[in-house]
């Protein structure tokens, strides 16, 4: 599903990330460790193919980054979710707007626009904020409008990076609780995050970025 081999990226002649491959598969739980400037989200940035890479290859679905055809990226996206640590929600809009824009710019009907945002907001326990601005929302029901706009498209993976970063740990565990509940559904969530407490208590894949190297790592939990 989506395939990095051997993979190199440079900024100014400094490797960001240096012969790194990865695979994740259909319906997988994956979290990407690292200190910020690690690389996670250069990573984050190479799945999404806004970025590509100095040496060697990526593949998302049908899609490769040495094939791949500008006008084709945008398709690509709408089957990908991504959330974000600023949530990036339109302030001028309410949380039902903030959602239901991604499927308005992919021309779905209005019927269908408003049936699928009331559920994704019900999945996400905000059916009761919809109507509230993203300035009247507290920073978890904020992320949690930002994780239903991923959502609504449907998509095959939620990419998601430090999207408890700007979260107290209370909220920040509720969150987590969220994005495991969606991946149950079947959809494949890559978490990038610094916070190594939340993923102590995980029992998820971890891959951490370090020095410009991927690798599997084993965290003592308990």
């Amino acid at each position: 599903m989506i395939s990095l081999q051997n993979v190199t990226v440079r900024f100014n002649d400094q490797a960001v990330l240096d012969d790194v491959t990865l695979e994740v598969k259909q319906g997988e739980f994956a979290f990407l460790v690292g200190q910020t400037g690690s690389g996670k989200t250069t990573l984050l940035r190479l799945i999404y193919l806004d970025l590509f890479p100095s040496h060697g290859l990526v593949t998302v679905n049908d899609y490769r980054s040495d094939t791949v055809a500008l006008k084709e990226i945008p398709f690509l996206r709408r089957s990908m979710g991504m959330v974000f640590q600023d949530f990036k929600l339109l302030e001028d809009r309410n949380v039902f707007e903030n959602v239901a824009f991604a499927l308005h710019v992919t021309g779905v009907k209005r019927s269908e626009i408003k049936k699928r945002v009331l559920r994704i907001l019900a999945d996400v326990g905000l059916s009761h904020k919809r109507n509230r601005m993203p300035n009247e929302l507290s920073g978890g029901e904020q992320q949690r409008a930002g994780i239903a706009r991923a959502l609504v498209n449907e998509p095959f993976v939620l990419l998601a990076d430090e999207p408890t970063g700007n979260l107290d740990p209370t909220t920040a565990m509720e969150i987590l609780d969220l994005l495991k509940e969606i991946n149950t559904r079947g959809t494949a969530v890559v978490m990038a995050t610094h916070n190594y407490e939340l993923v102590r208590k995980s029992t998820e894949r971890i891959m951490q970025v370090k020095n410009g190297k991927l690798f599997e790592v084993e965290v003592k939990r308990g």
